[in-house]
């Protein structure tokens, strides 16, 4: 087995500042709200010091956008608002390195997901909708697309930037102004959006940016001059604000949590199928809405993959988030750790066999060894409810049919897996499959150009691609 010298990559980089503001209208100003404290979950130091904002002040943000939307942005030319847009992506790739580590630092994950993962999609994002800019009309959305208005966009803590650049990209190529909301948990790397933002001269009030906790969002859903809404988190928040706004005539997005289903089929190239899996699950420390929680092997090679997954889940290194040599990082926050401690406790109490990697763990932080539970029936918790981290239940099935059967057996729809060898049975079960995204013989597979959402409790709308733009667009 080789042993791996740390290789920490330099938190100097990051060019951590001691505080942090909000981004209104073109500067940064001190919010009015109780200032939170920014934890790095590797270590539980606090990072920085985050202003964060209060009614008034998304009522400031709100009219600056409206004002800007008006004057400036709503009027503006698409091949115009493209060149802030293509300004914005290659300033992201320019401090590439700077946002890495920074987001390594503030939300957990290993800094080679920051680099080679969450930065470029993110940067990739801006290129790739600053060339719907000025070709609207010739997206099939009909002969005069307009932009809808002054966009409240609230994102969670799992991805950040790139959620942020997903959000602000296609906004602002159609036209609309922006007041978004990061998560409380991980405010820096916005804020860094925000100075690129600035640097790139985009007009004030363009996009504003506001930290703060569950109150702060609630603010920017409610206010009655945004005219679209587009959220990401869990699913319960998705279902209070659809409530909210029912009625209002306010266009709504809301991409929402996921239990999905990765399918092994026999004739599956199991070493591939294996790397998938691990990606699947383990990757970001599980914080994915779109992981692959729930593995559905065909009876007859379960025993041999299974061999297999656990050979391959104990090489993972668990650690420092800044070492590169780190597979999986650190839990993003106490109150998550103790989610999935609780719901990896409910597994075996509920008499799923638990095999949990022996890795170490570093002595301080918020960490979690990878876990896999096997004889997971479907009434189990862990089979039914969203983890949120690094743990993996295996069911087995016998036939095609069951395999679809219960891959759909779940009141979420986000994405699924499938890992066979026969074109024909990948055909046919991604079209059973209730799922936004279905990935074949590989997993986690993001693109800028392909719409990525769900069904049922994982929510409505389209984010990315042709179809994303819909979103944002009265059409």
């Amino acid at each position: 087995m080789w042993e791996y010298a740390p290789a920490p990559e330099s938190r100097d980089i990051a060019n951590l500042k001691p505080t942090y503001r909000m981004f209104v209208d073109g500067q940064f100003v001190e919010g009015g709200g109780e200032p939170l404290k920014t934890i790095n979950p590797g270590t539980e130091e606090v990072l920085a010091e985050v202003s964060t904002a209060t009614t008034a002040d998304v009522d400031k943000a709100v009219k600056a956008a409206r004002r800007a939307y008006d004057r400036v942005w709503g009027k503006m030319p698409g091949s115009e608002r493209a060149k802030y847009l293509f300004r914005i992506a290659r300033l992201v790739q320019e401090r590439g390195r700077e946002l890495a580590v920074l987001e390594s630092l503030d939300n957990g994950k290993p800094i080679k997901e920051s680099r080679d993962v969450d930065v470029p999609t993110a940067a990739a994002h801006f290129f790739y909708h600053a060339g719907w800019a000025d070709k609207l009309g010739y997206a099939g959305l009909g002969p005069d697309p307009r932009p809808l208005g002054v966009a409240g966009q609230v994102i969670p803590w799992n991805f950040p930037l790139l959620m942020a650049a997903w959000k602000i990209a296609p906004a602002l190529a159609c036209g609309n102004t922006v007041v978004l909301k990061p998560a409380e948990t991980t405010p820096l790397t916005a804020l860094v959006l925000a100075e690129i933002i600035q640097q790139a001269d985009l007009p004030p009030g363009v996009v504003n940016i506001l930290p703060g906790a569950g109150d702060v969002g609630a603010a920017v859903v409610n206010h009655p001059d945004v005219d679209k809404v587009a959220f990401t988190g869990s699913t319960d928040v998705g279902k209070a604000i659809q409530r909210q706004l029912a009625g209002t005539n306010r266009k709504l997005t809301l991409e929402l949590g996921g239990k999905a289903a990765n399918i092994v089929f026999d004739d599956a190239p199991l070493d591939q199928a294996v790397e998938g899996i691990v990606n699947g699950i383990f990757f970001n420390q599980g914080h994915v809405c779109c992981a692959g929680s729930r593995l559905l092997v065909q009876e007859s090679v379960a025993e041999e993959l299974l061999e297999k997954l656990r050979v391959r889940v104990s090489t993972l290194r668990v650690g420092d988030p800044l070492d590169k040599n780190t597979d999986v990082g650190a839990i993003n926050s106490r109150e998550q750790l103790v989610r999935i401690q609780e719901l990896a406790a409910s597994g075996e109490e509920e008499g799923a066999e638990r095999w949990t990697s022996a890795c170490p763990l570093p002595d301080k932080g918020f960490y979690f060894a990878p876990t896999v539970f096997s004889n997971v029936s479907q009434a189990m918790r862990i089979a039914r409810e969203e983890i949120f981290g690094p743990v993996l239940s295996v069911l087995t099935f016998r036939t095609p049919d069951e395999a679809v059967a219960k891959a759909n057996n779940t009141p979420y729809g986000l994405s699924a897996g499938i890992w066979t060898e026969k074109g024909s049975r990948i055909l046919w079960a991604a079209q059973k499959m209730r799922a936004g995204v279905v990935w074949a013989n590989t997993f986690n597979r993001f693109d800028p150009t392909a719409p990525f959402g769900g069904y049922q409790e994982s929510g409505f709308g389209r984010e990315g691609g042709r179809t994303g733009l819909e979103a944002y667009l009265d059409v």
